[in-house]
């Protein structure tokens, strides 16, 4: 296959809400707006925002778990958004996911072996020994002894209940994980052999990842490009280097400055922002981040940025920062020349700008 293994081209879904009597119009929550990007094989995606995002509504999106406003999600070149559900079971085998909790996505009457089992046994029948087979060779895959086939869920730890996760996610052979959120319930050191445990299986496999996360320090470990999503719309996609090592749009500098560093003795840098974010039901005119931006002006009011193509190979969606003629040519050099930094007195500092104090 040439190509991309998943390409997703202006995704969109509106849940409606109830209109009440006579109201004319229907209101509509935007979870997600025009989300655009792809996915190569063996290669790590990493969405990340606050909580209402949108993260959670893409991964259902992109596993066909709820259909679409508008949009495509191409798999090995079919568009698999439009397909009826007899047409979207050969593709399900491609895609799984690891859900968030690593409990309730677990049938709690179901032993491991028959979790492990029970998805392959959807597409085609297997004998008791095959069943045993598959499901031992996959628990040592993720680090877990054979002998745990024959437990509930209720009988693993948290650790080795998402581990049962992953492998159930492994059973069909899968091209593509989506991880929603799969450490966010671990502690440190359990997530610390997760998250080893799912680089070690890309490497060998050449599965490709898209990883959801809040978590910065975990994207920045994992991850091999990160989205940045607000309020429904990817505000910024880079590669992970650049993304931390100078982030461009201003609620990615936002996101950095307010994740936790591990010495708290260090000086770090700010880039504050007031005001809540906004609801998605009634979102704000032109730049959603607009009420909340330090930088933003008059055209940031009224016009949608759109994701403009940067000299170092990101997009980021940004009036100020990438605009869409003139500066995007523009050297990193020039813009933080001490000429262009007068000129815009009130942009934060950015991270590669804190003093280095060891």
């Amino acid at each position: 296959m040439s190509g991309p293994l998943l390409k997703v081209e202006n995704l969109t879904k509106h849940y409606p809400i109830g209109a009440g009597f006579l109201k004319k119009t229907t209101p509509v929550v935007r979870a997600v707006e025009d989300v655009s990007f792809s996915v190569e094989a063996g290669e790590t995606l990493c969405i990340v925002g606050e909580s209402g995002c949108g993260k959670s509504t893409v991964a259902r999106l992109l596993m066909r778990l709820v259909d679409p406003t508008g949009g495509r999600v191409m798999i090995d070149g079919t568009d698999i958004a439009g397909l009826k559900k007899h047409e979207l079971r050969a593709y399900r085998r491609l895609m799984q996911m690891v859900f968030q909790d690593p409990y309730s996505s677990l049938n709690p009457r179901l032993t491991a072996g028959q979790i492990i089992t029970e998805p392959v046994e959807n597409y085609e029948r297997l004998s008791r020994k095959q069943r045993e087979a598959l499901a031992a060779d996959l628990l040592h895959k993720v680090g877990m002894s054979p002998e745990m086939m024959h437990r509930l869920p209720s009988e693993l730890s948290g650790g080795q209940r998402q581990r049962l996760g992953i492998a159930r996610a492994l059973a069909l052979k899968p091209s593509i994980i989506i991880a929603d959120e799969a450490v966010s319930a671990l502690d440190v050191s359990v997530q610390a052999q997760i998250l080893n445990l799912l680089m070690d299986l890309q490497q060998q496999l050449r599965i490709a990842f898209v990883f959801i996360s809040h978590d910065l320090a975990v994207v920045e470990h994992l991850g091999h490009r990160v989205a940045v999503m607000y309020l429904g719309r990817i505000v910024e996609l880079a590669t992970c280097e650049a993304l931390f090592a100078k982030p461009v749009h201003p609620y990615t500098e936002a996101l950095i400055a307010a994740a936790p560093v591990p010495d708290p003795t260090g000086v770090r840098f700010e880039a504050p922002v007031a005001g809540e974010v906004p609801s998605p039901i009634n979102p704000p005119s032109g730049c959603t981040f607009h009420p909340r931006c330090p930088l933003a002006v008059e055209r940031c009011r009224i016009e949608v940025p759109p994701l403009v193509p940067m000299t170092d190979g990101r997009v980021v969606a940004c009036h100020v920062r990438a605009p869409a003629s003139g500066m995007q040519a523009q050297s990193a050099a020039a813009r933080d020349c001490p000429t262009a930094r007068l000129a815009r007195a009130n942009e934060p500092i950015r991270a590669s700008e804190k003093p280095n104090i060891s």
